[in-house]
């Protein structure tokens, strides 16, 4: 398929498991911390908030040195990995997916944030007079209410996992079959004299990825939808 190399197909194969595990990972945390925005009263609501969507606005080889300082084999949460549990992150793939779910993790929240806002509290008051806890509310009526959202913010999420390149080559570099995902391998072969024949391989991929994302939220979307309007 478009006469790739091995070392393209490396970089596309990796971005794929990266943003999937990204995504996956992150998930359940975007939407617990959507709905504690949502629905939430506490103190520090507001923080939270701030802390969530600070990587929107932070230029991202600034969140990928923080992550490097923090998740780094001499950062405080980094160390007790490799100590602990043997787990590297700097310079790793695994790193690359824990950059690519920062980056991506305000706007999969902020998704699921405005489809929980958007469900009626009725609803779930109902179920709680008809005797359900609060978490077989959650998950019988407000998380299937609010499903197109989620679906939508872990689209959303995957296609900024997709595309990060500051916060990726920041923290874990850009290194052939370990941490060269698509963006970075595109941004290598502008640096080469003849590379451009690559680049737009590797972009004509990055764009039927990105549709075929879309297409399949939208589908995904659409059943989700019919499913809720006939409960």
């Amino acid at each position: 398929m478009l006469g790739l190399t091995p070392a393209e197909w490396d970089a596309v194969g990796l971005s794929l498991r990266v943003a999937g595990v990204a995504t996956l990972v992150s998930l359940p945390f975007g939407i617990l911390t959507g709905l504690a925005l949502a629905r939430g009263r506490f103190w520090g609501k507001s923080a939270l908030d701030v802390v969530v969507h600070l990587p929107l606005v932070l230029p991202p080889v600034v969140t990928g040195y923080v992550l490097l300082i923090l998740f780094g084999r001499r950062g405080p949460i980094g160390s007790f990995l490799e100590e602990t549990f043997g787990i590297v992150l700097a310079f790793r793939w695994t790193g690359a997916a824990l950059a690519a779910a920062v980056m991506g993790f305000p706007l999969m929240v902020r998704a699921i944030r405005l489809a929980i806002e958007a469900v009626d509290p009725r609803l779930e008051q109902a179920a709680g007079t008809l005797g359900a806890g609060r978490m077989a509310t959650f998950l019988l009526v407000t998380l299937p209410l609010a499903l197109p959202g989620v679906i939508a913010g872990a689209v959303l999420g995957f296609a900024k996992a997709m595309g990060e390149f500051g916060a990726t080559i920041t923290f874990v570099a850009n290194i052939p079959g370990e941490t060269r995902t698509l963006p970075t391998a595109v941004y290598t072969a502008l640096q080469v004299p003849g590379g451009e024949a690559s680049a737009i391989r590797l972009t004509i991929i990055a764009i039927v990825i990105a549709v075929g994302a879309l297409v399949a939220s939208e589908i995904l979307a659409r059943r989700a939808r019919r499913r809720v309007a006939g409960l």
